[in-house]
């Protein structure tokens, strides 16, 4: 890592890590003694920047590196940046079967506020989301721009502070929410500091992906790059505009959103369909148009296709939040609005799905002989399928038996465990292997292992939790005789517990999955085998296009 940093850019890194632990240092003295989370995330702050600083002087003094290093690919920040993510991984989904048993146990469980499902279920949510997904949607978007580019990172600075930042973020806001501290979204927000912080991240990210763009040597910017810049962008200005807030005091963690009543939450679902649409649709769609064609070995079937797809995407997401708002104070207009674009949305989803599927047409032998391709061919089903039942949801009838049920639930791991969790898996399967040259992964047998695990815990947790949505949707409106509700909520609940336990065990099966695929991966990674000849990952750009 140090050894591959210039002169200038150590001296640069040591200064923002000073800078980082003086701001740690005001944090945590402003905050002092009144209990506050801010004093613990100033000494965290600390902490974390004296941790990254004693790397850095390791190798402070070491001779710089030679120019022959650009001739190559910088992937030092990218191999980090997977382990990173399958730390959150394994984190995240501990969690997330944590909360999942209490919900189906509430008693298997200790006096301590951390571990209420109220601090739990948002830790759960942002480790996976932004922990898991975030790391992986960084690091891959360092290996896809480098490679469709045929150009090297423009320095070895900027992408260690992007990556290196974001974790900072991870960390506060996580660590925030075992405290208790959110913004009351539904969607939980962390403190006004930390968004302020991952403002500095993303634009750094923004800037250093357009000067890596700028300098390439292929003239075309492959469609995978469109994907990535546009899931950076626009999840800047989601950030930016959603957590506009006034905090109470500059030493303490508590603000007020400027918006309130029904702007505030207009504001909000404009912020989390479209984190929906560009954190875990669009940059994930970037990782597919490249880790699945090349690992099929075939070009995309249809350029043109990717491309009225990203449009399609890219505009139509926009308007279509306000279909979580349906039966509320949000005027009947703006309803229809976001029902009418969530249904045109079908369209775009399927051409990207099917883009992904027709792509295998004469590799199907790969998809059944590999794994990994087969990671990626069950993500793009999940995202067609799951899409498809995103704009049916929205419908207004349908969301009057859905909302508020576990069917939401089992649609939105639908998408999280079978096309996010997947295509990210698919890829980094193919992806340690050509960054670390090996010739394969450790053992095969357990990435077939994994495949099945996650299919199977997926299905179970996703049927399970559709099972307890319909039903839940059914016995809220079922009346008797007498005009009044048959089942009383408490019904309900004891109704779910055998899908609770289901869900649980869908979780366990997914979770159990990830750690063999870690296991396989950090054997992959310390394997002495013979370095391949023949690195796949330098298959120029052009080879990925259609021929039409």
């Amino acid at each position: 890592m140090v050894s591959n940093l210039t002169v200038g850019e150590r001296q640069g890194a040591l200064a923002i890590l000073i800078v980082l632990t003086l701001c740690g240092l005001v944090m945590a003295a402003a905050a002092a003694g009144h209990g506050d989370p801010m004093e613990m995330h100033g000494y965290l702050v600390m902490l974390f920047s004296l941790g990254v600083m004693a790397i850095l002087l390791r190798g402070f003094l070491a001779p710089p590196p030679s120019e022959a290093r650009l001739a190559s690919y910088y992937d030092d920040p990218i191999k980090v940046g997977i382990i990173i993510a399958m730390i959150w991984a394994v984190f995240g989904m501990i969690i997330g079967d944590w909360v999942a048993w209490l919900l189906a146990y509430p008693d298997a469980t200790f006096d301590a506020a951390w571990a209420s499902f109220g601090r739990m279920r948002p830790a759960h949510t942002s480790g996976v989301i932004f922990g898991f997904g975030g790391n992986a949607l960084i690091a891959t978007s360092f290996h896809v721009m480098q490679r469709t580019s045929r150009a090297r990172l423009p320095d070895q600075l900027s992408p260690w502070f992007v990556l290196l930042g974001y974790n900072l973020f991870c960390l506060i806001g996580i660590s925030g929410y075992f405290m208790g501290v959110t913004q009351s979204k539904e969607y939980a927000e962390p403190e006004w500091y930390a968004d302020i912080w991952l403002v500095v991240v993303w634009v750094a990210y923004f800037i250093l992906y357009m000067r890596t763009l700028a300098r390439r040597k292929e003239p075309h910017i492959y469609v995978a790059n469109w994907y990535y810049l546009a899931f950076i962008l626009v999840v800047a200005i989601l950030h930016i505009v959603n957590n506009l807030a006034v905090p109470v005091s500059f030493a303490g963690a508590k603000s007020y959103s400027l918006f309130a009543g029904v702007q505030d939450a207009m504001t909000q679902w404009w912020y989390g369909h479209n984190a929906v649409a560009f954190f875990l649709t669009a940059g994930f769609l970037g990782m597919m148009y490249y880790y699945l064609p090349k690992r099929a070995q075939r070009p995309i079937y249809s350029y043109r296709m990717s491309i009225v797809g990203f449009w399609g995407i890219t505009f139509f997401y926009m308007w279509a939040g306000s279909h979580h708002l349906h039966y509320t104070a949000l005027p009947e207009w703006v309803q229809t609005l976001g029902m009418t674009f969530s249904l045109m949305l079908l369209v775009p989803s399927w051409i990207a799905a099917a883009n992904a599927l027709l792509t295998l047409n004469g590799a199907w032998d790969r998809v059944r002989d590999d794994a990994t391709l087969r990671f990626m061919m069950m993500a793009a089903v999940f995202y067609g399928l799951s899409t498809f039942e995103g704009s049916f949801m929205a419908i207004r009838p349908v969301n009057a038996l859905s909302h508020y049920t576990d069917w939401t639930i089992a649609h939105v791991h639908a998408g999280v465990l079978g096309w996010v969790s997947l295509i990210v898996f698919g890829s980094f399967y193919a992806l340690i292997p050509w960054l670390w040259k090996r010739e394969r992964m450790y053992s095969p047998t357990l990435v077939e292992v994994h495949f099945w695990l996650a299919l199977s815990g997926t299905l179970v947790y996703v049927f399970s939790m559709w099972n307890s949505g319909i039903i839940q949707g059914l016995m809220w409106r079922t009346y008797n005789d007498s005009g009044t509700l048959t089942y009383s909520f408490l019904d309900s609940v004891v109704a779910m517990h055998p899908y609770y336990v289901a869900r649980a065990i869908g979780g366990l099966l997914f979770l159990s999955g990830t750690l063999v695929g870690c296991y396989n991966m950090w054997r992959t990674i310390r394997w002495s085998s013979a370095i391949s000849a023949a690195a796949p990952d330098e298959l120029a750009p052009p080879e990925l296009l259609p021929a039409e």
